[in-house]
């Protein structure tokens, strides 16, 4: 297995977020939210975004290995084994990329750095591994 470095990893990632602000548009649209530089969503609407956005990456990864981003950049989320993950560790590493994405990722970005498998937290508590298709 060829683990992904983060220069990849990051283009996946701005490519899912560059998706995702499609529906948070929609729904500050929706909540008249919108403003002249974009959209602010605050209190329910904020919330409905985030889960969203939670959904999107725990669904795509759990069914298929991959978010649209990493399909793009041709990666996938893998066991350790290299088996395909299932909805406990695509939950699992989602929920913790709350604490990787502290301060823009740093956190996610040293334990990358610094790990052989290059495994942000989410990855090491769930067991899995991004690789090259």
């Amino acid at each position: 297995m060829q683990y992904a470095g983060i220069g990849v990893r990051v283009v996946a990632t701005l490519i899912d977020t560059a998706i995702l602000i499609v529906p948070c548009y929609i729904v500050a649209m929706l909540t008249g939210q919108t403003t002249e530089s974009g959209f602010e969503l605050t209190g329910m609407p904020f919330f409905l975004a985030v889960a969203v956005f939670f959904a999107y990456y725990v669904v795509l990864e759990a069914l298929s290995g991959a978010t649209v981003g990493k399909f793009a950049m041709r990666l996938r989320v893998v066991k350790e084994d290299g088996s395909a993950i299932g909805w406990r560790e695509s939950l699992i590493r989602n929920l913790l990329r709350v604490v990787d994405g502290f301060v823009f990722y740093l956190v996610g970005l040293i334990l990358v750095l610094t790990s052989a498998k290059r495994q942000r937290l989410g990855d090491r508590v769930a067991e899995t591994v991004v690789i090259r298709r």
